[in-house]
């Protein structure tokens, strides 16, 4: 079962996406608006998703 390691910018409006797309081996990096990100997943196969984090006390 293969998945695709996914990274993720997070910010207020607009998400920036980055893979590597297996088939024809090109880097992905797309901005995706929060309201469409988890359509834009829904509709591809497995990944492994990675986002940025903020660590606060």
């Amino acid at each position: 079962m293969n998945c695709t390691a996914v990274g993720v910018d997070i910010a207020k409006h607009v998400f920036q996406v980055h893979y590597v797309d297996q088939e024809p081996g090109e880097i992905v990096n797309k901005p995706i608006r929060r309201a469409k990100f988890l359509e834009h997943f829904a509709n591809h196969a497995r990944f492994l998703i990675g986002m940025e984090g903020l660590w606060c006390r």
